[in-house]
């Protein structure tokens, strides 16, 4: 069974990128942070690479921006690559199969959430079914 499920941050924008053959790709790195404290007590983070195809990888662009938490399911791949310099390059990267929003939307530092509660008002209708 390979099957990885992160919440973390993203670390920069994604950027959506087109193959050759027109398929739509994104890659993107999530800081996962570790669950228990360093020696100095602090959080260290682990900076996860992955990458997400097609109508998820058009989803994480348009929905997604640097700093914002996301959940992330799919599954660990390994590749390899001969780089310019004739090197053999490995890469280690989660594939992603489902996204998902960790943050309520309009959800910021600034309390925006709340803000948007504050605007609405009750309805006052006796043919509602509820």
């Amino acid at each position: 069974m390979n099957k990885a499920i992160l919440i973390g941050n993203l670390t920069k924008d994604p950027e959506l990128n087109t193959t050759t053959n027109g398929t739509n790709v994104t890659n993107f790195t999530l800081a996962v942070q570790r669950r228990f404290k360093n020696a100095q007590g602090e959080y260290e983070a682990d900076f996860i690479n992955v990458i997400a195809w097609r109508q998820t990888a058009e989803f994480v662009h348009k929905y997604f921006k640097k700093g914002k938490k996301m959940a992330v399911v799919g599954n660990i791949q390994t590749r390899n690559y001969e780089a310019q310099d004739g090197t053999k390059r490995y890469v280690t990267e989660v594939v992603a199969d489902e996204v998902e929003f960790v943050e309520r939307k309009g959800s910021d530092n600034s309390g925006g959430t709340q803000k948007e509660v504050n605007k609405l008002e009750p309805i006052e209708d006796d043919t509602l079914p509820f």
